[in-house]
């Protein structure tokens, strides 16, 4: 019963002192980790890294732009921006070490909420090792994360490397987050739960980025923003262009076919963004390393193409929505 009365109180009411006192012990696993010498509660964090450099990224999501909360709780907040940060971490082929968090947010801010971040958080592939509290007017809130990876030895796989003659793969699911959205939209979150789930807490494939970089990937991109419009900025980075095989992505759109339909499963599948998954390249007669499936291949020429068609970039532009 304390608890609950607890948090029913506003950070306002909290301060950040006893706030914080509350958050670390969620996120005491980073004090378990190899890779973390000092963990959150000091000026600064201090990470223990091996050879190869480290990888760092950061990402942020708003209330109202990014999340609503008749949509999602604290916990699906903390984990989706956990797994979107990982995810770019995964896609330079390092391994992710730790996350440092932002939290902006007005007095008025539910303890309960913070704590459910937390929880979140603390469900990614890395511990939290530090971050910062800031206040902000009525109605603001923000969180800001912070990724590091380490190399382990092995060289960052960028946008820039595919050649033509490799050959188009992706790890993970595509399409089911951006069904997952226009079920929300559509006020229909019980035609298919399952959708619904991976839109507010996406499984990117973490594991696979060191995996691809091991099996030689030539290039490598987080579906963040959508199949077309990612594939795309690799098309761009490497100066050939990618051509994508339907018949490799029927699937992908048949399992959302009953909860859509076919139409709007299609466009979910080519265009449906914050699904995280790894779009890589191979070279060919290669192997490619297990959990990584065949989707098209390089060719000479630019842009990404479908079955040698030609296509358009489409998915999510922050601007331009």
């Amino acid at each position: 019963m304390r608890r609950v009365a607890e948090d029913r109180r506003t950070v306002g009411e909290v301060g950040e002192d006893e706030l914080l006192a509350m958050v670390f012990p969620i996120l005491a696993v980073a004090r378990e980790s190899d890779d973390v010498t000092v963990g959150p509660g000091d000026d600064a964090a201090v990470l223990r890294l091996g050879a190869g450099g480290l990888v760092a990224t950061t990402d942020a999501v708003v209330h109202g732009r990014d999340w609503r909360d008749d949509w999602s709780t604290g916990m699906d907040v903390g984990a989706k921006v956990a797994a979107q940060n990982l995810a770019d971490v995964a896609a330079m082929g390092a391994r992710p070490v730790a996350l440092l968090v932002t939290l902006v947010m007005a007095a008025s801010t539910e303890v309960a909420w913070v704590l459910d971040l937390a929880r979140g958080l603390a469900t990614g592939a890395c511990p939290v090792v530090g971050g910062d509290l800031s206040s902000a007017p009525e109605g603001v809130l923000t969180v800001s994360v912070t990724a590091l990876g380490a190399l382990d030895g092995r060289t960052p796989v960028l946008r820039s490397g595919a050649r033509v003659g490799d050959v188009v793969a992706v790890a993970g699911t595509l399409g089911r987050s951006g069904a997952g959205l226009v079920l929300l939209e559509t006020g229909r979150p019980e035609a298919d739960p399952e959708l619904v789930a991976v839109h507010r807490r996406p499984t990117p494939p973490i594991a696979l980025g060191p995996v691809a970089s091991s099996a030689g990937a030539t290039s490598m991109v987080d579906l963040s923003d959508g199949l077309l419009r990612d594939a795309s900025r690799v098309a761009a980075a490497s100066g050939v262009c990618l051509d994508l095989a339907w018949v490799a992505l029927a699937a992908d759109a048949a399992r959302l076919d009953a909860a859509v339909g076919t139409e709007e499963a299609r466009d979910c599948v080519l265009g449906g963004g914050e699904e995280h998954s790894l779009l890589a390249t191979f070279p060919s007669g290669s192997a490619v390393p297990e959990g990584f499936r065949v989707i098209g291949e390089v060719r000479a020429g630019s842009g990404v193409a479908l079955d040698g068609i030609p296509q358009q970039p489409r998915g999510w532009d922050h601007f331009a929505g």
